[in-house]
């Protein structure tokens, strides 16, 4: 399955090799796909803002109380965390994910 993988940083542009983008592939979408009332994703736009978390699956809102989006951001973030070209502190982030 071809997927496109779309990552910014503080709004920087972060590229990634085969196995990066696999692995935030893999991991965001076992995360996102365990919520309560998801489905598969096709079309994912995560967003991270501080301590707000925004997911529109598939063209739908899906709602995160405050634990989730904690576990969420604290995943992702310490994912990206080590990744060349992100600059800490990481305030945003944007995953965007077309399978």
């Amino acid at each position: 399955m071809t997927v496109n993988l779309m990552v910014t940083v503080n709004d920087i542009p972060i590229n990634t090799d085969y196995f990066v983008g696999d692995f935030i592939d893999h991991t965001v979408s076992g995360m996102i796909e365990s919520l309560e009332g998801t489905a598969k994703i096709r079309n994912l736009n995560l967003q991270i803002d501080k301590d707000t978390v925004t997911i529109n699956l598939n063209g739908a809102a899906i709602p995160t109380n405050t634990f989730t989006g904690k576990i969420i951001k604290s995943t992702i973030v310490g994912m990206l965390s080590v990744l060349k070209g992100v600059t800490n502190p990481i305030q945003k982030v944007t995953v965007v994910l077309n399978k």
